[in-house]
């Protein structure tokens, strides 16, 4: 008698490409070569947007904010200084450095020309005023 299976061209794929990896896999001791995604809160009322955003490590003059309408863009480059003294060697490094950035659009256009960021304490403070939208003109058919 033959036996018969089932074949499954996705099952029988994953299959064979975790067939003998550990489940454990070793952290590279080098440099995180994933970019960082820094963490931003984001609060409105009626008159501005509020961005709260944690880039630690960052000098304020490497960070780089734009507006385009409703579009913001927030860029640093986080820098890695080595600080091993006295020929020490470095054991594992898990700190991330190169360029971050995030972008995202908000429900309203921004005053560009009024926007405010300050940044203290590794937090990047944003202040967005909102556009006033313009009036609404009826117009009369005659």
């Amino acid at each position: 008698m033959v036996n018969m299976t089932r074949f499954d061209p996705l099952e029988n794929a994953f299959e064979n490409l975790v067939r003998g990896i550990p489940m454990w896999m070793p952290v590279p001791e080098t440099r995180a070569s994933v970019p960082m995604q820094f963490r931003m809160d984001v609060t409105e009322n009626d008159k501005e947007y509020q961005v709260l955003a944690e880039l630690p490590g960052v000098r304020k003059d490497e960070i780089s904010i734009t507006i385009n309408g409703n579009q913001v863009a927030v860029s640093a480059e986080v820098k890695h200084e080595k600080d091993v003294k006295n020929g020490g060697t470095v054991l594992r490094a898990e700190r991330y450095y190169g360029k971050v950035q995030r972008s995202f659009a908000l429900g309203q256009e921004v005053d560009e020309v009024a926007a405010q960021a300050k940044y203290n304490d590794g937090v990047l403070e944003l202040t967005l005023p909102k556009k006033a939208a313009a009036a609404t003109k009826k117009v009369a058919v005659h």
